[in-house]
């Protein structure tokens, strides 16, 4: 049975990864060489630079898996999507070697994809906190809260169905490349902007029409501009909410688990709330690390 070994997230802009003996993390990595920033080095010269600090400390090798974008045709090996419905448990069946680094042992998780009249959607990295999130805390929905928020519907262990919502790159976006964002100045945390952005949100059929109205009430002295980042999450989280709670009818009934980190975390409690969809909460760090533990254990089944 495997015991020690590299469990890596890398993702489009940063890495995170853990060496683990056993159950035990004993060390932790955090780089800013995602898949979008190798700025013309292999992806195999940018590993050993990170890892050969651990890998030395394992002269007869230490196994390594890693997920997320570094499995993409922009990462280092093209690692081909399980298609849905997908089981949890198959998923450590279908790793893909890296073969530029034999003789170690190291593999790719392949990510998760819907292609379908009506659906077409895919996934890096998250499969792995689903694998974690599912051992530690069943449910039949999960969100994932981020850049790309995904809501994920389950079928027993099987990933039946799941959506992409763009909120936080549109937040991004809105803020730091249109109008909207432009002259707001220094921003500040505030709970009363981001409610009233996010009960707008939540009631707004149309939330385009809502976008340009951000700039507009800053200027006409109705929003402070301190709190415009704050107002827009609001308005954006709600009306995403309000338009899953519509995608999956009888998400009220069975409940929501959030996967994710504690910041975006409390701001989607706040409008599932809102909604009166029950939910809990599981850090999304420690999914990852519980679904990579998994998928290595698995390796030897």
């Amino acid at each position: 049975m495997i015991e020690q070994f590299i469990g890596v997230d890398w993702g489009s802009t940063n890495l995170r990864a853990w060496l683990f003996d056993g159950d035990l993390c004993v060390d932790t990595l955090r780089s800013e060489r995602g898949v979008t920033r190798f700025d013309g080095q292999q992806p195999e010269a940018i590993f050993h630079q990170l890892f050969d600090n651990w890998l030395a400390q394992y002269p007869d090798g230490i196994p390594v898996v890693m997920a997320g974008m570094i499995g993409s045709n922009a990462g280092w090996i093209p690692t081909p999507y399980q298609m849905c419905p997908a089981n949890l448990s198959q998923i450590a069946h279908h790793l893909m070697p890296v073969a530029q680094l034999a003789p170690m042992r190291a593999w790719i998780v392949p990510g998760l994809a819907i292609n379908q009249d009506g659906n077409c959607n895919v996934m890096r990295g998250e499969e792995t906190q689903l694998v974690g999130a599912h051992a530690q805390k069943p449910a039949a929905y999960y969100v994932m809260p981020g850049t790309h928020c995904k809501w994920v519907q389950m079928d027993g262990d099987t990933v039946a169905d799941f959506r992409t919502v763009m909120t936080g790159e549109l937040h991004h976006l809105l803020i730091n490349h249109s109008l909207v964002g432009a002259g707001i100045g220094v921003q500040r945390e505030s709970q009363q902007a981001f409610r009233q952005g996010m009960e707008i949100g939540f009631n707004e059929t149309h939330i385009i029409r809502r976008l340009f109205e951000t700039r507009a009430a800053h200027v006409l002295g109705q929003l402070d501009p301190s709190v415009v980042q704050e107002w827009l999450s609001g308005l954006l989280i709600g009306n995403e909410v309000a338009q899953m709670q519509q995608q999956y009818a009888d998400v009220n009934q069975r409940g929501v688990t959030i996967i994710g980190n504690q910041s975006l975390t409390a701001r989607y409690r706040e409008a599932l709330a809102l909604a009166g969809i029950p939910h809990q909460a599981i850090d999304g760090d420690d999914a990852f690390k519980s679904g990579i533990r998994s998928l290595v254990y698995e390796l030897e089944n």
